[in-house]
């Protein structure tokens, strides 16, 4: 009995070996990859102490700085749709006014924060809000944001 399971343990190992070396063949260039990028990347923070111990932390490039959001470009085109939506189809119904406008304050807010102007739209309701809105509008306006609609015949 034990020889028989031996035979039929060796008969499926044999079997699956194919399948094996195939599953390492093509993923030995992933790995070998993400091995190359851990050195690199353990030897740029070795290089950085050592050269912050001897004072010579210019000689260290600084992180890239990573974007937090979406590009400011999709953030005006976004406002710029969903202000065409306040005025259009978000007036059939009080809900779709309700949607358009968190969201076209949500991307009020991106925009401000991208463009590092202060703004209080999460902590105002009515009147307050209104008028905050439209300040933040003119805001963006004045950094150069294109909240209207563009013309592309303008040159």
């Amino acid at each position: 009995m034990v020889h028989a399971l031996v035979v039929a343990v060796a008969l499926v190992a044999l079997a699956c070996l194919p399948c094996a070396i195939a599953l390492f063949i093509t993923n030995v260039d992933t790995w070998a990859e993400s091995g190359y990028r851990a050195v690199r990347r353990v030897a740029r923070r070795t290089r950085a102490r050592l050269c912050r111990r001897r004072g010579l932390g210019w000689l260290v490039a600084p992180a890239p700085e990573v974007p937090l959001g979406p590009p400011i470009e999709q953030i005006a085109a976004d406002l710029r749709r969903l202000g065409r939506q306040r005025l259009g189809i978000a007036t059939r119904s009080t809900v779709w006014f309700t949607a358009v406008q968190r969201a076209y304050d949500d991307r009020l807010r991106l925009a401000c924060r991208s463009l590092a102007i202060e703004e209080h739209l999460d902590k105002l309701r009515g009147v307050d809000l209104e008028i905050e809105r439209l300040r933040v509008e003119g805001e963006l306006v004045g950094a150069g944001l294109v909240l209207g609609p563009v013309d592309a015949d303008r040159t």
